[in-house]
């Protein structure tokens, strides 16, 4: 009798929300990684594939070991493969933990990798790119654990000196008064593992560009159980998008045990109407791959018609 083929290993989750293309893996307890090339961050690291090497940061949501197991390899390819040191930003109760591995890996390879290591406290930033923030959240889960706002910071002027020329306004600067205001812009968050709480009512959740955000729990009786693992249930999400002015709202961490389709299906179920254009899955790979063929073409649409 033929053996069956091993197991696939699943594919990169995609999406492209311009100009942001968000790309990962995450399946709850087995591995989770999203990627946001364009702000040169991963949130967490549970699994290291070739393209998370191109993030200079790693922002570590807790230690759980489906969040976190890649961390070494990514540190170790990154200067395998030329590419500079990589860094980890993580929950202040991590660092040493992180330290201990790599020290650990010491002793296993008989050679040292580089790596930085950078705690933040909630509510703590950290600039990944020039204007653009990491700043981090307190989340509530079985472990210490953060939530990140990537921010852009941008001055802008302040509305009461609009329609002044440039002369005015220099001559208002050289006496001294502040002519501009410094605005925050929220542009993606990544809540990682979390239980509903007050960080749910945050503007820089709430008004996030993309929001990214776990639902381990779909089905109508587990409500229960997203409360004692400290995750949250599809209900959470409804009141969430009730709230949130996100374009997008991706879900992760899903189950294996949640097949796709059903989970499309129990969306479209209980998602109001209204919100549903804006909410994604990002493991739901048919889907992702139909509305991105979908973009490919209206660009190249766009591309030929004559100006």
């Amino acid at each position: 009798m033929i053996p069956r083929e091993p197991s696939r290993n699943p594919s990169l989750g995609f999406l492209y929300i311009p100009p942001y293309r968000i790309q990962g893996i995450s399946i709850a307890g087995e591995q989770s990684f999203v990627q946001v090339p364009e702000l040169d961050v991963c949130f967490d690291i549970g699994v290291a594939p070739r393209t998370a090497l191109s993030s200079n940061y790693v922002a570590l949501t807790h230690g759980h070991m489906d969040h976190s197991a890649g961390l070494a390899y990514y540190y170790s390819q990154r200067h395998f493969q030329g590419m500079g040191t990589g860094t980890v930003v993580c929950h202040p109760s991590l660092e040493r933990p992180i330290r201990g591995v790599m020290d650990a890996w010491v002793s296993l390879e008989a050679q040292r990798t580089p790596y930085e290591v950078s705690p933040l406290e909630p509510e703590g930033e950290l600039e990944i790119k020039n204007n653009i923030y990491l700043r981090a959240f307190e989340t509530v889960h079985t472990v210490p654990s953060l939530g990140y706002v990537v921010v852009e910071k941008r001055s802008k002027l302040k509305p009461e000196y609009a329609g002044l020329t440039q002369e005015e306004l220099v001559k208002l600067k050289s006496e001294g008064r502040e002519i501009t205001q410094l605005l925050n812009i929220p542009l993606v968050c990544y809540t990682g593992d979390t239980m509903w709480g007050k960080h749910f009512e945050r503007e820089d959740v709430l008004n996030a560009q993309i929001l990214i955000t776990e639902c381990t729990f779909l089905e109508e009786g587990h409500r229960s159980r997203a409360n004692v693992g400290k995750h949250l249930h599809l209900d959470h999400i409804i009141d969430l998008l009730e709230a949130s002015t996100s374009e997008a709202v991706i879900l992760t961490h899903l189950s294996r045990r949640t097949h796709i389709g059903h989970a499309r299906k129990t969306l479209e179920r209980h998602v109001p109407a209204r919100h549903r254009d804006r909410v994604f899955i990002l493991m739901d790979s048919r889907t992702n791959r139909r509305r991105y063929e979908e973009q490919v073409a209206a660009a190249e649409a766009e591309a030929q018609t004559p100006v």
